[in-house]
């Protein structure tokens, strides 16, 4: 059955064969679908790579963006879809979020808080956990650091301030800006939000470190204390 879905394939118009497609016209020649279909190689007995493909981004209504939450057992689900496919779709998606991260912080100046929320969002905006970062900016503003301190529950994160502290003062940082995500999907900062904001402003004074912001992040909002005059 394999070698009949590769032989079908074969008889394909070049157009419609996605790997000679990317290589004749470029990458920005094929549909998400297509792209898919590269990864995954081969169908099922009733349908094509792209066919299923399609049907894959169908039950995510064409959005990447919600293909890239699905875990290995929900890919599985779908009929020509085992482990290898599964993994090999989590692990391009996996990159592709990473490249997007990278591109955003590379000694980046941070000039508003919208600036942090699209950098954090793709990396713990759409968590079902909470996480605490620092990013750590030189003189311009520029990033020089970013540091998960901790990861938790949904209930919150433990700080260690001196760890913020100590790291700030190996990069040479001479300004912080706190983050993290509430998976609840609220915006309301807790009582805990405003008390580590005020532990972490009151020790970084200390060494003439400025906190520049505290964003709290959802999948696709954020609160900035700095906008709203909190600190």
């Amino acid at each position: 059955m394999e070698d009949m879905q590769l032989q079908s394939i074969k008889y394909w118009s070049e157009d419609d064969r996605p790997r000679e497609k990317l290589a004749n016209k470029g990458k920005t020649a094929l549909s998400d679908a297509e792209l898919l279909a590269i990864l995954i190689r081969l169908g099922n007995k009733d349908e094509s790579a792209v066919s299923l493909s399609k049907r894959i981004l169908a039950s995510v209504n064409g959005n990447l963006n919600e293909l890239a939450k699905l875990s290995e057992d929900q890919l599985k689900k779908f009929k020509g879809v085992g482990l290898v496919k599964a993994i090999t779709i989590i692990a391009a998606l996996e990159l592709g979020k990473r490249r997007q991260i990278e591109a955003k912080i590379t000694l980046k100046k941070i000039t508003s808080s919208r600036m942090v929320f699209e950098m954090m969002q793709p990396l713990i905006g759409e968590l079902p956990h909470e996480e605490f970062w620092i990013i750590y900016l030189n003189n311009s503003n520029k990033v020089l650091k970013k540091l998960c301190l901790s990861k938790g529950g949904i209930t919150g994160t433990l700080v260690d301030v001196r760890l913020v502290l100590k790291t700030a003062l190996e990069v040479s940082a001479v300004a912080i800006i706190l983050v993290h995500n509430h998976p609840s999907g609220t915006l309301k900062p807790s009582s805990a939000d405003k008390a580590i904001t005020k532990k972490l402003c009151s020790g970084a004074e200390n060494i003439d470190i400025k906190v520049l912001d505290h964003l709290i992040i959802t999948e696709k909002e954020y609160f900035s204390f700095a906008d709203e005059n909190l600190l």
